[in-house]
């Protein structure tokens, strides 16, 4: 019965949790941001670096870095070690499904908010 569904409340739940990880990174760094913004942030943590001004590529990598990081608890990649520079490594263990834009967006979004919720 539609009615007895509780899928709508952990909807709402997760909304809800999001909302507190934008804000608590809105109210760190001055600006609410998005997935791109969060992967980029997630991706500086992981390297252990902060610098003022990334290059194009630095900052793709970084991004890749989170993404990797975020998805190796559900078994997609594996961290394999850091190079000479300190930038981890990760390796696809599995392919992922062939999930909509939507859905990626929503897997990384659910991921995001249990890093740092993990913080």
């Amino acid at each position: 019965m539609p009615l007895l569904n509780d899928s709508p409340q952990k909807d709402d739940d997760f909304t809800l949790r999001w909302y507190r990880v934008r804000n608590r990174v809105r109210d760190e760094f001055g600006q609410r941001p998005d997935v791109n913004a969060m992967l980029f942030l997630i991706g500086m943590n992981e390297v252990g670096i902060v610098k003022e001004k990334w290059e194009k590529e630095e900052k793709l990598n970084l991004m890749h870095i989170a993404v990797c990081r975020l998805l190796a608890g559900d078994g997609y990649y594996v961290y394999t070690g850091d190079d000479e520079e300190g930038w981890p490594h990760y390796e696809a263990v599995k392919g992922l499904p062939p999930f909509s834009m939507k859905e990626q967006e929503e897997l990384l979004k659910r991921r995001i908010v249990e890093y740092f919720e993990a913080l």
